[in-house]
């Protein structure tokens, strides 16, 4: 069945009700109530019994089946290693995934929590420890069907992506090839014989909640791939890295209490970062025809808006060149 973004905006309460209903085995009341999310569709809702669920319907076309079981089995793999995550609950056909109308879904459990604040010294170790044992469940399996970060693998086909779909004019077009083809070349040979494991993807500040009685917990996997373990450190980094350096060795002390780290991948993060820079473009490309996007990025692919862009990865590349200098130098 061909799912399109319209039947996927129209799901209304009573459907998305019937759906849960069905696949928990539980009335429901007629609570629901939308949560942020620009690329999915997250409720919240209620049982009868007064137990608060969270309802996520995945956009048809992102993830394939088993690139959405694989997400499930990640976080099951951090469960069963103690690391705090919120799992899919167990569907009745023993599954923790649903379907309705050829749409996804899963249920999970409401957890309550806040943005964990990052302030002492001991917080920035703390959440290094996190992602260590986050990355010891990581490299225990592959996740063949997820996104492979690799300049060569997915930020070549988010180029692909922006290109070949016409998002930009024949003036910005070559001058975007040229940047991101330069980008690539670079991070290329600084990819060689470096680790590929299960890793969050998307670890920035709000998907770690502190709950005073469990401490942290690690949300929202919707984003995991195959990708270095650097990745998910870079991103918590307030500034760029030779402004964070501190920071960061605060978290590899942490990281290294329960899992060793190659210290040669810290050269991947400003590359890393422009790769991240292209994927938002890619990733917005994707929804660029949805309402719902367009009424939240009213400017997105407008010619001032990939002027702007573009200037953003050049000087982007210029910073990744300046770093690579400054390794040499030392």
């Amino acid at each position: 069945m061909n799912i399109t973004s319209a039947d996927f905006s129209s799901l209304g309460p009573d459907q998305i009700i019937d759906a849960v209903e069905n696949a928990i085995g539980q009335r429901m009341t007629g609570f629901t109530s939308p949560l942020p999310s620009y690329i999915n569709r997250v409720y919240e809702l209620q049982t009868m019994a007064g137990e608060r669920l969270i309802a996520k319907f995945y956009r048809p076309g992102r993830w394939s089946k088993s690139a959405i079981e694989e997400e499930h089995e990640f976080m099951q793999d951090c469960s069963l290693a103690e690391v705090p995550v919120v799992l899919p609950m167990i569907l009745g056909d023993g599954s923790t995934l649903g379907e309705v109308d050829g749409i996804y879904f899963a249920v999970f459990p409401k957890r309550l929590g806040r943005e964990f604040e990052i302030i002492k010294d001991e917080d920035w170790q703390r959440i290094g420890t996190l992602i260590a044992r986050i990355h010891n469940s990581g490299q225990a399996k592959k996740a063949p069907n997820r996104v492979c970060l690799h300049p060569l693998q997915s930020t070549k086909e988010d180029v692909r992506q922006l290109i070949d779909g016409g998002f930009l004019s024949a003036q910005y077009q070559t001058e975007f090839k040229t940047v991101s083809d330069q980008i690539i070349e670079i991070a290329t040979g600084l990819f060689e014989n470096t680790e590929s494991i299960r890793i969050h993807g998307d670890c920035h500040s709000g998907n770690i909640l502190y709950r005073p009685e469990n401490g942290l917990m690690i949300i929202d996997f919707d984003d995991m791939m195959m990708g270095p373990p650097i990745q998910d450190l870079w991103i918590l980094l307030p500034e760029h890295a030779d402004k964070c350096k501190k920071e960061l060795d605060l978290m590899i002390d942490g990281y290294e209490m329960f899992r060793p780290f190659d210290w040669n991948t810290v050269k991947l993060i400003e590359p890393l970062r422009a790769m991240r820079i292209i994927y938002f473009l890619a990733w917005c490309s994707r929804q660029a025809n949805d309402l719902h996007f367009k009424n939240n990025f009213p400017e997105w692919g407008t010619e001032s808006f990939w002027s702007i862009e573009i200037n953003t990865l050049t000087n982007q590349l210029h910073i990744i060149i300046d770093s690579l200098e400054e390794k040499e130098e030392e």
